[in-house]
């Protein structure tokens, strides 16, 4: 059972490392291209719709949390009371 395990447990680390230099793109020389790496940087930017009306802002200050329900507002009542189950 141990060498089973071990068995697999490397087929999986193997399988790990290959499928990691496939999306790295090791294979290219080989043809085989992942998608992902047509479409990095600089490409995509020309994919942007109306980058300019995009702005950035900086918060130096943080936002104080909205505020919730007070310990002081009573809570609210039930409509009607509850019965104690029978034995």
């Amino acid at each position: 059972m141990r060498t089973f395990l071990v068995t697999l447990f490397s087929v999986l680390v193997l399988a790990n490392l290959l499928y990691f230099a496939w999306a790295q793109g090791v294979f290219v020389g080989l043809g085989m291209t992942p998608d992902s790496l047509n479409e990095r940087e600089p490409q995509r930017l020309t994919h942007q719709i109306r980058p300019e009306a995009l702005r950035v802002i900086s918060n130096p200050a943080p936002v104080p949390a909205a505020p919730g329900p007070t310990a002081s507002a009573p809570a609210p009542a039930a409509s009607a009371p509850v019965q104690p189950a029978r034995p």
